[in-house]
């Protein structure tokens, strides 16, 4: 399957998803979209991939790239294709098939969570029902989607993870950790400061030190999540083409 992949930095990219691309072998073209690339034809492509960043879906007068990418996403799922959506990839979703993302009314989430989830969906097969992941975020999703179902929540952040239809998904929580990605994230300006008012001074090492401890079970969880979407999605683009016919 070909896969592409919208990233709003650098350091937010697939991760340790790539595992599971290499694998199954799975094609990758990832488009920087706040460096200036364009979004190349969508008909050459099985699955679009988007990632998280430090910009909020609300901010077309600042990055006005994000209109392009959401109509793009819209035209998209609206087509049934397979979609994955992270963090701002989530809020991207649900923005661009009309629903509604403001700042958290709670503290923003920050460092290892778990997520628990409300309904069985085939994205969660032989997960954990209380799953364990990795936040940054001060956005949620806070208006579904007509027709979208909820899978996914956490005390601070109603919508954790939803769907659309069959093969589109937005999970609000990060998955695709690899061993120095709380390092790239602190990193970034926005995040650091965004680290500091939530978690005070110095936090960054501590936060490594959550990761360090529960990065194994975060990347198997991880590999599971990301393992069945592509089962969902072979599935969605087998009955397509059946329907093509």
């Amino acid at each position: 399957m070909k896969i592409l992949v919208f990233q709003h930095v650098s350091s937010e990219h697939p991760g340790s998803f790539r595992d599971i691309m290499a694998v199954r072998g799975c094609s990758m073209h990832q488009v920087e979209l706040d460096e200036g690339e364009q979004i190349p034809p969508l008909d050459g492509f099985d699955i679009l991939l988007v990632m998280g960043g430090p910009m909020d879906v609300w901010e077309e007068d600042k990055f006005p790239w994000l209109a392009e990418e959401k109509a793009a996403i819209h035209k998209w799922v609206a087509a049934g294709r397979p979609y994955l959506g992270m963090c701002l990839g989530n809020q991207l979703l649900a923005d661009a098939m009309g629903g509604r993302t403001t700042l958290m009314t709670a503290p923003p989430e920050v460092g290892m969570s778990q997520v628990q989830q409300l309904i069985p969906d085939p994205i969660f097969k032989d997960v954990p029902e209380l799953c364990t992941c990795f936040q940054w975020h001060g956005a949620e999703v806070v208006d579904l989607p007509e027709g979208a179902r909820l899978l996914a929540t956490s005390p601070g952040c109603a919508v954790q993870g939803f769907a659309i239809g069959r093969g589109a998904y937005g999970l609000q929580f990060h998955m695709e950790l690899t061993e120095t990605t709380a390092a790239e994230w602190g990193a970034l300006p926005e995040y650091a400061a965004a680290l500091e008012r939530v978690k005070g001074p110095g936090a960054l090492p501590r936060i490594q030190a959550e990761v360090d401890a529960q990065f194994g079970e975060l990347k198997s969880n991880a590999h599971k999540i990301f393992a069945n979407f592509l089962d969902i999605a072979e599935d969605v683009l087998a009955t397509e083409k059946m329907g093509s016919h």
